[in-house]
């Protein structure tokens, strides 16, 4: 064996030490992952995303996946000639962009997802809120500057959430892939926010961890600079400035109410790294930016 070998062995040998102990701590815990952004659209960082989520499964981690699918929708509607509107980062909702979403959401991107993690190992079950109804949602409104209770459409928020089928898949071994849409009262289907949903079902399954993966490194300041630990406090600061805004507002509201409410960290990473997950995961460093919700021994 060469000398080079020799150090590229010695290193794997160090990363796999390092990530022993991560490997016993957070056996039997649960992880809720929101998949989104360029990660799911690159060949190599989906087939990279899901041998990384296998091996959280064939180490003792139980991950729940949360999927977007927003790029996919818009390449679906710009084919009937459709144009996507958003307000607060809400994606406009008519009869007929709510049919897309279920066929993209539910279907295509849903269906792609399974089959990748069970190719590379996995049992995977794609689900959406609608299947046992348990994503009861409500019609959302909202708000801006300009005028209130803005009608977009068949847009939803979550009412509240029955986690029992979810829990059933994971204690059978499956590894649940969720697609974000809600049930209303009558029977219709509401599109619901992504991070909203991954947000709450780290609530209701008392994950250890919920990582949010994005096309940007993390949360950053003003100048650019990433910024690597916060407290929901330090987030509310960064709102009142002006720091963050538009589009970002949906995803941090969704992980500082997570943190307040009994999950032990937030993870915001950038998911066009390879192996993002593990590095987050299992190194002592970790990647992203972190929100810190109450403190436990297990927090990282």
């Amino acid at each position: 064996m060469s000398q080079t070998h020799s150090v590229q062995a010695a290193y794997k040998a160090a990363v796999l030490s390092e990530a022993l102990p991560y490997i016993r701590r957070f056996a039997g815990c649960t992880l809720v992952i929101k998949y989104g952004g360029n990660a799911m659209t690159e060949a190599y960082l989906k087939e990279g995303f899901a041998k990384d989520v296998v091996l959280l499964k064939l180490v003792g981690i139980h991950p729940v996946i949360v999927h977007g699918g927003g790029p996919q929708i818009n390449g679906m509607l710009e084919k009937i000639g459709k144009v996507g509107e958003f307000v607060q980062g809400m994606r406009v909702t008519d009869s007929e962009t709510m049919d897309i979403v279920e066929m993209v959401l539910g279907g295509h991107v849903n269906k792609e997802i399974v089959s990748l993690l069970n190719l590379h190992g996995g049992k995977a079950i794609g689900i959406s809120g609608r299947d046992n109804h348990f994503i009861r949602a409500r019609k959302l409104t909202v708000h801006t500057e300009s005028a209130e209770n803005i009608d977009i459409g068949q847009v939803g928020e979550i009412e509240s959430m029955d986690c029992t089928l979810v829990q059933q898949m994971v204690q059978a071994g499956y590894i649940p892939v969720i697609a974000p849409i809600g049930v209303g009262k009558d029977g219709k289907a509401f599109n619901i926010n992504a991070d909203c949903v991954a947000g709450r079902l780290a609530q209701e399954l008392n994950a250890e961890k919920l990582v949010m993966m994005t096309n940007i490194s993390g949360v950053m300041d003003k100048q650019g600079n990433l910024l690597t630990n916060l407290t929901p406090q330090d987030i509310d600061s960064l709102i009142a400035d002006g720091t963050l805004y538009g589009g970002m507002l949906p995803k941090i509201a969704s992980a500082v109410q997570a943190a307040a409410n009994g999950v032990k960290a937030v993870h915001i990473i950038d998911g066009r790294v390879p192996n993002v997950l593990l590095l987050e995961i299992f190194t002592d460093e970790g990647i992203g930016t972190m929100i810190l919700g109450r403190p436990n021994k297990h927090s990282k």
